[in-house]
């Protein structure tokens, strides 16, 4: 019996899939190659056809990340939601986050990563302006456009955001949201940082 795995010639998807699981236990340090390619019971080699090294496929994963993020962002209903939806995908897809925001593993001038961070980043601001809000939209309720209020609109949202879903996920959090839903108290939280007196 022959217990090398099928990948129904996608190669390719099982390094990814078996790099994920790597890093969500132990983290991008714990990648290599070699033990990617034993995991998926081919040669040593075969890993490095379709990423050429290590960061060849964390760039990867990083591309994909930001492509799932956009798709998450994209059906936000408004700035609140896409809070939400931005911890829901660090949640659901922890190994990705790791890797999005960790420039220094990446290759940063790679095409498909640039797009999909363009991609991502369109996502987020979307949902700003979607919102129609600016940095002091909790209290004015003023338009947005897109000037520099939009970008610090955007600046705001993902700072809060990300910080949330990072504490979250290195488990800051567990004694003080008590058993709470994450997303739920996301939502709860001011969305925006109050203007300068």
């Amino acid at each position: 019996m022959n217990d090398r795995p099928y990948h129904h010639g996608d190669l390719r998807r099982a390094v990814l899939v078996a790099a994920l699981d790597v890093i969500a236990t132990d983290g991008p340090a714990g990648l290599s190659l070699r033990d990617l390619a034993r995991r998926a019971g081919v040669s040593h080699a075969a890993p490095a056809h379709h990423f050429r090294d290590r960061t060849g496929l964390l760039t990867a994963i990083a591309a994909e990340g930001h492509a799932l993020l956009a798709a998450e962002l994209t059906e936000a209903t408004d700035l609140r939601d896409a809070g939400a939806r931005y911890v829901r995908f660090a949640r659901e897809h922890p190994a990705h986050f790791q890797v999005m925001f960790s420039p220094e593993l990446l290759r940063a001038d790679d095409l498909e990563l640039t797009t999909a961070r363009a991609l991502s980043a369109a996502a987020l601001t979307g949902a700003v302006t979607t919102d129609a809000v600016t940095t002091d939209a909790v209290t004015t309720g003023a338009p947005a456009g897109d000037g520099p209020d939009a970008r610090l609109a955007r600046i705001a949202v993902w700072s809060l955001a990300h910080g949330f879903a990072t504490l979250l996920l290195g488990h800051n959090l567990d004694g003080l949201l008590d058993g709470e839903d994450p997303e739920a108290v996301l939502r709860a939280l001011p969305m925006m940082l109050m203007p300068p007196a």
